[in-house]
């Protein structure tokens, strides 16, 4: 592949709303966005799928003393995922993780305050969310994201990412009912690459989108 395929986040919104026209005008249908990256993909999704639109905040929890080692997660809507296995071999109490967990939960809630300004998240339970991002190099934060999801019970949970790595998408496959990948290149490198124009999302942006988006309450279980 010679240039990008995407302009920039909201082109990619745009041309994954072209391959997802089966879900347009559907009152079980919910976007969800994974901050900061996917929303402004899913608002241009939500907007011509005429769907509501919310953010699923994922805050991952580090080993103490080994931060960038996942012992877990915690995502929008109480919802706590655990890598058993690392917590077992690394013999963690669970008062550690639970201390942990506390901490996270304070900055997931700072967030989900900023970004909704106290409206509650919209209700999934029996319904098909397209849960998004902007891409996937190794598709960890969509697989979290996935499991927690899928604690609240939707009826079904199709990942949608403009651009990712084969092995990605095979991996978050495990834990979705559906993928839509746009483009999976090889070599994949990174994500910003295959984008003309990726600059850093803004909370600023996050706010905006939301408030402009299909009211929640509309089509909501």
């Amino acid at each position: 592949m010679t240039r990008a395929p995407f302009e920039d986040r909201r082109h990619a919104g745009r041309d994954l709303a072209q391959r997802l026209s089966r879900f347009a005008h559907r009152p079980d249908v919910t976007v969800l966005a994974l901050p900061r990256g996917g929303v402004p993909v899913a608002a241009e999704l939500a907007s011509a799928l005429d769907a509501p639109l919310d953010v699923f905040i994922v805050r991952k929890l580090g080993v103490p003393g080994q931060p960038e080692l996942a012992m877990g997660a915690i995502a929008s809507g109480g919802t706590r995922v655990l890598n058993e296995d690392i917590v077992s071999s690394l013999e963690i109490h669970p008062e550690t993780v639970d201390a942990v967990t506390a901490d996270e939960a304070e900055e997931l809630a700072r967030r989900e305050h900023a970004y909704r300004d106290d409206r509650p998240p919209i209700d999934v339970r029996g319904r098909t969310v397209l849960l998004v991002d902007d891409g996937a190099a190794t598709g960890a934060t969509m697989r979290v994201a996935a499991e927690a999801l899928r604690q609240l019970h939707p009826a079904r949970i199709v990942a949608v990412l403009p651009v990712a790595s084969r092995e990605a998408c095979e991996r978050v496959h495990r834990v979705c009912d559906a993928v839509v990948c746009a483009e999976m290149p090889e070599p994949f490198h990174a994500v910003a690459v295959w984008y003309d124009r990726f600059p850093q999302v803004e909370d600023e942006e996050v706010m905006s989108a939301l408030a402009q988006a299909h009211p929640a309450g509309e089509g909501a279980a």
